[in-house]
This record gives C-alpha cells, structure tokens and sequence, in this order.
C-alpha cells in the first residue's frame, strides 16, 4: 500500500490523524481497562510494549505511512480518533477519544477489510464520534485501497457497537459461540459506494504536518 504518513482526515466531529509514539502513553492508559480489554477482545501490555508495537509498525511502513503492520500476513492501518471540536488548538494527547482500524489480512482476497472501532473516553460514547470515525475510515478504505468488502467481529455483549454497523448497512452473517463473537459484513456494490461517499463528502484531507500546533506539539 502506498499511504502518506502526513495524512489528516478532518470530519464534523472527529479528525483522524496518524498514530505517533507521543500517543502512546494515552493508549496505554486507555487499555488498562478491563472493559475495553473486553471489548476489544485484548490482552494488557506494558508501556514498553506499547512502544515498541508502535514503533514496529511505524518502521514496517516508513515509506507507506500511517500506522501499518504485519498482522496475519495482512496489513493493519490505523489512525487515532481526536475531537475535532479542540484539535487542531489544543494539545493532541488531550484531544484522543479512540482509535479505528481496518485489517487486511485475507491474503487471498486483499479488497476485504475487518472494521474496528474504539471510543475509548467513555464522554463521547453515544454521541455520532464512533459512527463518523467508522465511515471516513471506510471512506478512505474504498478510495485509497481498493476495498470493496468490509467485516467487523463484536462481541455479543457489545450491543451499542453491533447496533451502529447494522445502521451503516453492515448484515450479520455469523455467531461464534466459543469466542461469543458476532460477524457483520458490507459488501460495496455501486448503491453502497455512492451512500458511502455521500455519507463522508464533507471530510478533507490535509497534512498533518501543516496542522500540527508550532508549540508544544506531539512529535512523530
């Protein structure tokens, strides 16, 4: 994949921005939740490890930007969630709400994409932040990598998430009693593009770098 690591994807809500070691402690904290290690289906790492998640990614796509790595013999891209309404002007780490991410790691389909979304600051949950996240990274997805299939696994519990992408058209395909995971599917026919697109006509891409306050900033 060739995607900019200078990338910033501005919405009505929220701007997506490009995961940077100075988000890592933020994250760290975040995931030191049971509930959200529950959610997510993740296991707890030390600072140290974060960092070097981070970094590894990071180095996997020098050339190819965002947060892209290896994971499955697929790629994992990444941007951090802010809040659009105090970044840019304030400091990023203040403005963090979650993350979204898209997997490619059927080798043998690379147009199918596993959707993932976490609003991490439990203020924003219910309020339209995950549901914009999702479609400009679906949005991106379309434009930039070709894909033309997306999935999300949630768990069961997680009603609030799996009602959100039955909203953006996605249909339950599967039940995994054992893991208690459900499966959703949106297969991107020319109906769906168009709602997509129109969904997120109003997002601009801009360089991160340019954004980025002069004083005080994250550094990458």
């Amino acid at each position: 994949m060739k995607i900019n690591q200078d990338t910033v994807l501005q919405g009505q809500k929220v701007t997506l921005v490009p995961y940077t070691a100075a988000h890592v402690p933020r994250y760290h904290e975040w995931m030191q939740s049971e509930e959200l290690q529950r959610l997510t289906a993740s296991e707890p790492l030390s600072l140290e490890q974060e960092y070097e998640m981070q970094h590894s990614w990071r180095e996997d796509t020098d050339s190819e930007h965002l947060k892209c790595s290896l994971r499955e013999g697929g790629s994992e891209c990444t941007f951090i969630v802010l809040d659009a309404a105090r970044w840019p002007g304030q400091a990023e780490e203040s403005c963090m709400v979650g993350d979204v991410n898209l997997f490619l790691t059927n080798t043998e389909d690379p147009t199918l994409g596993e959707v993932e979304i976490m609003i991490a600051e439990p203020s924003y949950r219910g309020r339209g932040f995950g549901k914009e996240a999702t479609l400009m990274m679906m949005s991106y997805g379309v434009r930039s990598l070709g894909i033309t299939k997306f999935e999300a696994k949630i768990g069961q519990e997680n009603e609030a998430s799996i009602c959100m992408f039955k909203k953006l058209h996605f249909e339950e395909v599967a039940v995994n009693s054992i893991f208690q995971e459900v499966t959703l599917r949106l297969d991107i026919s020319d109906q769906e593009r168009r709602w997509l697109l129109e969904q997120t006509n109003h997002v601009e891409e801009k360089s991160y770098t340019e954004l980025k306050q002069p004083a005080g900033v994250l550094e990458t």
